[in-house]
């Protein structure tokens, strides 16, 4: 069970960085709460403006560790350590060329993230859209296919709810 939430959040915090260097935070939005969710399409909104694409090239998690559980009458919230390794650079999101950072060799950054869900939530094996009905692979995007409905998993699973970096 540990390590399948260990992939769970690896995968979340990986999408999360995916969302940014699309500029489509979106794809990802269902796994985030919305004071992250706007935080996030603020940076996109931001590179947009500024016609820039925030690239994370050679993206890897190094290392991921839950550090810290706790049980509310409400909730279960667990904090994790992510070391992630990366190559964190801008380019132009015209001519593609590099703008500022460091594209020649990964950083290495370490991220805590917080991590909610409803205490007596049901965990679902498969999510269905709440508008069409559509069965939805939830792992590749919160968004469905046919109808474009955005769905929602906090009521049923884990939502990323703070993300720092040391």
């Amino acid at each position: 069970m540990e390590s399948e939430l260990i992939s769970k959040f690896s995968n979340i915090y990986i999408m999360l960085l995916f969302g940014i260097m699309s500029n489509d935070i979106m794809r990802v939005k269902h796994f985030l709460s919305d004071e992250m969710y706007e935080k996030y399409q603020n940076i996109v909104d931001n590179n947009i403006k500024n016609k820039e694409i925030q690239m994370y090239d050679e993206l890897n998690v190094k290392e991921i560790n839950i550090i810290d559980k706790t049980i509310t009458d409400k909730y279960e919230e667990i904090k994790v350590k992510l070391i992630a390794r990366y190559m964190d650079y801008v380019i132009d999101m015209e001519t593609k060329k590099f703008k500022r950072g460091i594209n020649t060799s990964r950083v290495e950054t370490t991220n805590y993230l917080t991590f909610r869900k409803l205490l007596n939530a049901n965990q679902k094996d498969f999510y269905t859209c709440s508008s069409c009905g559509a069965n939805l692979d939830i792992n590749f995007t919160g968004i469905c296919p046919y109808c474009k409905n955005v769905v929602s998993v906090e009521d049923s699973d884990y939502i990323l709810v703070s993300l720092d970096k040391e």
